[in-house]
């Protein structure tokens, strides 16, 4: 049996390289231009072209979104682009625009075509009717149930199905949004998405004498937009029951660490699902290390049906369990240190935990020394990405990632 494919997002090239050591079987990663995540590092030609070649070495996947909604002005960027995908030898584009895709058919008919959620499809009619237009794989709407989704598949059984399956949801129709527009003057649509809908709103109402008075809110707060963040680690089985054949991440901005964590506990989910069964979901492994990272309040969206509490009201974001220490640069072998990178204050006396794709995943390591790199032993800490040798027997290897337990005073 073929596995589900686990697909991250990657903003840059580091974050790229960081989903596939942690397990992820594709990325999709955005260009300069022409994305919906036009405020992430994205990735230029040359990028692109790089970013293939690394992934195709690996028996790895990578698709480019090319998902904005076009104007006439784009066009003709858009043929250039698409041509010069098709050159690159990326495994798919992600696009929305039904004008884009007829394009990309006739500029670059070698290129697959991966149906955006922007495209809002809900029904198998419309499967259909992109699987005629020559659409290679539909990635579905987040307002679908896993009843819906099958009945898709059972209709259409010969196009790919992606879903998503984890990440943060837009409060409007499969990110269709223009409060971005209205409050900043930037485009939601066309990449410049500010997620004004992750802001702290105060409501008032009109007085008689004309000025505002402010309603008091209830102890929920005021984040009255800010939707709940998909979690369906423990869905799998259903999901891939009903067609699903690629598990998709959100988040070409999110950091390393996220990606890290999330990526390696879905990667860890979904082998023990084809080595178990639904055995699986018993250990509390996989959903407690999704509470490692930041992430809003967790919700299934719309996948056992409706769903009414979808909204997370009391913060815009909770930090997580666990906080970012340090990159491992290069591993222990042969030596008794590993060179690591520190991102976050630590000291000497202080507990870290690997985070890893190896047998060293979850092991503590107690700090009992730590220098620079000339020898000059540290106690603290606290230079931002300066380079440590910290001695431990815990085996360790490059691109591993060391969290420490945030304690309710810190």
């Amino acid at each position: 049996m073929e596995k589900v494919e686990l697909l991250s997002p990657a903003g840059d090239m580091e974050k790229l390289k960081t989903a596939i050591y942690f397990g992820a079987d594709a990325v999709y990663i955005g260009g300069k231009s022409m994305s919906l995540r036009a405020l992430a590092g994205n990735f230029s030609d040359e990028e692109i072209i790089s970013a293939t070649e690394f992934c195709h070495k690996l028996n790895k996947k990578i698709y480019v979104t090319v998902n904005i909604f076009a104007k006439n002005s784009d066009l003709f960027m858009a043929e250039r682009y698409f041509k010069f995908l098709e050159s690159a030898g990326i495994d798919g584009a992600i696009v929305s625009d039904t004008g884009l895709i007829a394009l990309a058919k006739s500029v670059a008919p070698k290129l697959p075509i991966n149906l955006s959620t922007q495209a809002n499809t809900l029904n198998y009619k419309t499967v259909e009717f992109w699987k005629n237009f020559g659409v290679k794989r539909v990635i579905l709407a987040r307002e679908l149930s896993l009843k819906e989704i099958k009945e898709i598949h059972l209709a259409v059984p010969d196009i790919e199905i992606e879903t998503f399956i984890h990440g943060a949801m837009c409060i409007s129709y499969s990110g269709r949004c223009l409060l971005s527009d209205y409050r900043t003057g930037r485009q939601s649509n066309r990449g410049e998405c500010v997620q004004a809908c992750r802001w702290n709103y105060e409501i008032r109402e009109r007085g008689s004498d004309g000025e505002f008075m402010e309603i008091e809110e209830d102890e929920r707060g005021s984040y009255i937009l800010n939707s709940k963040d998909l979690n369906l680690i423990n869905y799998i089985p259903e999901l891939i029951d009903a067609g699903v054949c690629s598990f998709k991440i959100e988040g070409r901005m999110k950091s390393e660490y996220y990606l890290a964590t999330v990526v390696n506990a879905y990667r860890r989910a979904i082998d023990a699902f084809y080595s178990n069964g639904a055995e699986y979901k018993e250990n509390p492994l996989y959903a407690n290390e999704l509470e490692k990272t930041a992430h809003r309040d967790f919700t299934t969206a719309y996948l056992l049906g409706e769903n009414k509490r979808t909204v997370n009201y009391t913060d815009s974001q909770s930090k997580g369990t666990h906080k970012f220490i340090a990159s491992v640069l290069e591993g222990n072998d042969n030596r008794e240190y590993a060179i690591i990178e520190m991102r976050n204050r630590f000291k000497v006396g202080d507990v870290l935990e690997v985070l890893s794709p190896s047998l060293s995943f979850n092991k503590k390591i107690a700090v009992e020394r730590l220098t620079d790199m000339s020898d000059k032993e540290i106690e603290d800490a606290k230079i931002v990405q300066q380079k440590l040798k910290l001695y431990t027997s815990v085996k360790l290897s490059a691109g591993d990632m060391l969290r420490k337990e945030v304690k309710e005073h810190e």
